[in-house]
């Protein structure tokens, strides 16, 4: 069967099914003419996949399932584990907020240093804050696709800014200028209906990280 039927039986995308074939938890045949041929048993590993992520478990946990080195029960007890850690962690948070509710509340009065040498005391301890680092990676990936997409759009209006000088001295044949402006419209509208489907798919969750995968 085709990747289009997998995505449906699966309820998971190409670009998911591709990246577990890069990550080497799934190994699709090909057929005589060199296409990926997917049969029940890519299917069922798919969907074994899909239910682990959904438990957050790691991809490399994942592999070593796959590979025999891990048990699933070695796999869900090391899962149960983290889950417990990360429990911990977020109840730490929790009472660290408390406590900054329970003090001073101006911001300006606030003791800054002091919370986040707390706070880095806390995470050598085992506790996961936030990381002020973080990026937005869906905003960066939406600028750069707006951006693209101008630098498209301008692409395709600088050679109509040019005939439409070029005509203010010259007499162009009306049959010359409407099949070129037709073709440039064409050509920006496509731009347009990239970028909005590239903004649907970002927005709809597309992430960069392997680990989200």
């Amino acid at each position: 069967m085709k990747i289009k039927q997998v995505e449906e039986l699966v309820d998971i995308t190409r670009k998911n099914i591709r990246f577990y074939e890069e990550q080497g938890l799934l190994s699709v045949g090909r057929a005589e003419n060199g296409y990926r041929e997917y049969g029940m048993e890519d299917v069922k590993r798919l969907k074994q996949i899909r239910l682990l992520r959904r438990l957050s478990v790691p991809i490399e946990d994942i592999r070593l399932l796959f590979d025999g080195r891990y048990t699933l029960e070695d796999v869900l007890e090391r899962q149960e584990v983290q889950l417990e850690r990360q429990k911990e962690s977020i109840r730490k948070t929790q009472l660290f907020c408390r406590q900054l509710l329970e003090g001073e509340l101006r911001l300006e009065a606030l003791d800054v240093d002091g919370c986040l040498e707390q706070m880095d005391q806390q995470e050598q301890e085992g506790v996961m804050f936030m990381d002020g680092t973080h990026r937005d990676i869906h905003k960066k990936k939406q600028r750069g696709a707006i951006l693209g997409a101008g630098a498209m759009l301008l692409m395709s209006l600088v050679p109509v800014v040019i005939v439409w000088r070029i005509k203010q001295t010259v007499s162009i044949p009306l049959w010359i200028l409407v099949p070129f402006l037709g073709i440039t419209a064409v050509s920006c509208i496509g731009v347009v209906a990239a970028l909005l489907g590239r903004i649907r798919e970002i927005k709809g969750g597309e992430e960069d990280e392997a680990a989200k995968y």
